[in-house]
């Protein structure tokens, strides 16, 4: 299996890095691209270095390289997570503009008919944001904001963080051990 691996500048960097490291020790191949304001929320929100970051994809890609392999349909990919999404980018590629190469690897991944993950993060939510949203679900794009969960009840915020960065991976029918599922508790 082969990811694309978005990271924006939205508070909660940290669900893009776990999941990173989660496909790392589960041997899928990742290819990630994050914005400038993710590398600046990396460094105001974990105590990571961007290098640390990047070395858990087994490739990357500057955000303004539009010349990057995952630019084209004829990369083939099994689907893209941008995880989390700001706003910015949901509008974006909501709309179909492709000024970043986060952007319009999403836009690559739409028009392939390849699943795509949005992991939404903003409260409250605008009647654009929602109606970005639902632009999107209507095209068969999967809109998963991190939302706590309680009925396992999580202990930390890294609990937290795993059940979200779980539901994802359950998206693309990985298997993993992030959380414990309804009834086994």
């Amino acid at each position: 299996m082969k990811l694309v691996i978005g990271i924006t500048g939205s508070t909660g960097v940290i669900y893009g890095i776990r999941m990173l490291e989660t496909l790392k020790k589960l041997n899928i191949e990742t290819h990630l691209i994050m914005s400038k304001w993710a590398e600046k929320c990396v460094s105001m929100e974990t105590d990571y270095s961007i290098d640390y970051v990047k070395s858990l994809a087994s490739n990357t890609s500057d955000e303004k390289n539009m010349a990057s392999s995952v630019s084209s349909g004829t990369h083939k990919i099994d689907g893209m997570i941008v995880s989390p999404c700001s706003m910015k980018t949901l509008a974006a590629i909501a709309n179909g503009y492709d000024d970043t190469l986060i952007a319009r690897a999403a836009g690559v991944t739409i028009k392939e008919s390849r699943k795509l993950i949005l992991m939404v993060r903003e409260t409250p939510l605008s009647a654009i944001h929602l109606e970005n949203m639902l632009k999107l679900s209507r095209l068969g794009i999967v809109i998963l904001p991190p939302v706590t969960e309680f009925y396992t009840k999580p202990k930390s915020i890294d609990d937290i963080v795993n059940h979200g960065v779980g539901k994802c991976l359950d998206q693309f029918d990985i298997e993993h051990n992030l959380y414990p599922r309804w009834g086994t508790l």
